[in-house]
């Protein structure tokens, strides 16, 4: 095999073609890995994590790619990150307020995506297309436009009640999912949330909380040979070398003949990459 990269690796980046473009970062390099789909790669980890926050060696990988004291003090970090509608910013409690202030008090998103069935999430309006992507969605439609993060948590959490906000990524990984009419869905759920949804309006009345009637609805094609049968996943704190035949690229997920893996999860790991 012939050493491609070798450096600290870290999420792909995507462009919307048909089929996706994926690149791999790794080191100072973008490695096109489309053109590797039907070859054999290699993954190898040179035994080394560095923090992607501080560059400071750890010796495990929290929130992929942070070390424990920036995972313990980030507000990127935080547990509202995960749970906006927890977000304690009002409460003067805020890990890092100006960091919030610029990426939490900022309009999002909520939205249906089809990844491996319907399920309702959020994002920054500036991640829109990327969150999809990342996420093996083969459909997507924003329906709500907020104001802050927060908001964008407290209106998922009532679209829960009726709409799953999990995917489950073996069935993503295996691209056993078939199209919804997410127009359709989006109507459903205007008409379920529309008491809650005033509630919450007349709770906030000075924020924007915008349903969107009407919009596009993405659609995402993934480069492929074949999809897998069975899920098996790579871990690098547990094997150095990855290897195998590249036969897919969906989400931020490398599939291989011999297992699939996650890329994001691997942030800050000191890699190289071989390809025959």
């Amino acid at each position: 095999m012939i050493e491609l990269a070798s450096g600290r690796l870290a999420k792909m980046l995507i462009e919307k073609t048909e089929p996706l473009s994926y690149h791999l970062n790794v080191g100072d390099e973008k490695i096109e890995m489309n053109a590797y789909i039907g070859k054999d790669i290699r993954i190898i980890s040179n035994g080394e994590i560095r923090c992607v926050h501080c560059q400071r060696k750890t010796n495990k990988s929290f929130n992929q790619g942070y070390c424990f004291p920036c995972f313990k003090k980030l507000a990127q970090c935080d547990r509202c990150m995960m749970s906006p509608e927890l977000c304690h910013f009002s409460q003067g409690t805020c890990r890092e307020p100006e960091w919030a202030e610029q990426f939490c008090m900022q309009e999002h998103i909520v939205y249906l995506a089809n990844s491996s069935g319907l399920k309702v999430g959020i994002t920054r309006h500036t991640q829109v297309p990327t969150r999809w992507m990342d996420q093996g969605a083969i459909q997507a439609l924003p329906i709500i436009s907020v104001s802050t993060r927060q908001l964008s948590g407290l209106v998922e959490v009532i679209m829960k009640e009726w709409v799953a906000d999990k995917t489950n990524w073996r069935k993503m990984l295996k691209h056993d999912v078939a199209e919804i009419d997410l127009e359709q869905e989006r109507d459903k759920l205007f008409e379920l949330a529309k008491e809650p949804l005033t509630d919450l309006r007349s709770q906030y009345p000075d924020e924007q909380i915008n349903q969107l009637e009407s919009g596009e609805v993405w659609q995402f094609e993934y480069p492929s040979i074949q999809w897998p049968e069975k899920i098996k996943t790579f871990n690098l704190e547990k094997q150095s070398i990855v290897e195998g035949k590249l036969l897919a690229i969906k989400g931020q997920y490398l599939i291989l003949d011999s297992g699939c893996f996650n890329v994001r999860k691997h942030t800050s790991f000191d890699v190289s990459l071989s390809a025959a």
